[in-house]
């Protein structure tokens, strides 16, 4: 089976968790629960897509809305909602920086096939990657978390950067891509438990 594949399911079923646990615990209603999981699972590929000018895969494949219609439903039948810090458990950090890994990979080779240059690699790579999340928040009326927490959108920015290098002198093949997959899950994994961040300019 396919890696990429695998690891698109597990960050799918990742974002649409977060989605609805953020709605529920902001007491959106049942339309707002299905909106806001479907946007912070499925958001970033369609704008990756419209960008690319192309039909958004989630339109033309049904494994994407099925995965988060059976999240949805298992999450209701096991009450999620109600256990505490479910974002804080190892399981969930893992699977939702593997879909962050993967949606960003995904977004940077298809900017590196439309011949993007370094910018839009990169902004694409972070759309994909983030922007169901950023969508979702906008909606709801938040400042969008990736923009004041965490170590999260950097490693986008950094997986973009790294594909575009190894495109540029010709390294680009699966083994560089594996490699990069790899070496950005670690250093996510490390920063979340370590509690990196990046620096904030204060006004006092």
């Amino acid at each position: 089976m396919d890696l990429f594949f695998v690891a698109d399911i597990i960050g799918i079923i990742a974002f649409a968790l977060s989605g609805y646990l953020i709605a529920v615990r902001n007491h959106l209603d049942l339309l707002g629960i299905l909106i806001a999981s479907f946007l912070t699972a499925l958001g970033g590929g369609i704008v990756r897509d419209v960008i690319l000018n192309t039909t958004p895969f989630t339109f033309k494949e049904y494994y994407p809305a099925t995965t988060v219609l059976i999240v949805l439903f298992l999450a209701f039948i096991f009450k999620i909602y109600k256990k505490k810090d479910v974002e804080r458990k190892l399981f969930f950090v893992i699977s939702d920086t593997i879909g962050l890994v993967a949606f960003s990979i995904t977004g940077a080779l298809l900017a590196l096939e439309a011949e993007f240059n370094i910018f839009g690699v990169i902004i694409l790579s972070f759309l994909t990657a983030v922007g169901g999340g950023v969508t979702r928040d906008i909606l709801i009326n938040k400042v969008p978390a990736v923009l004041v927490s965490d170590f999260y959108g950097s490693i986008a920015l950094l997986v973009a950067l790294l594909l575009f290098l190894a495109d540029f002198f010709n390294y680009l093949n699966e083994i560089s891509i594996l490699l990069i997959s790899i070496f950005a899950i670690a250093l996510r994994l490390l920063a979340y438990f370590k509690g990196w961040r990046l620096p904030k300019i204060g006004l006092d």
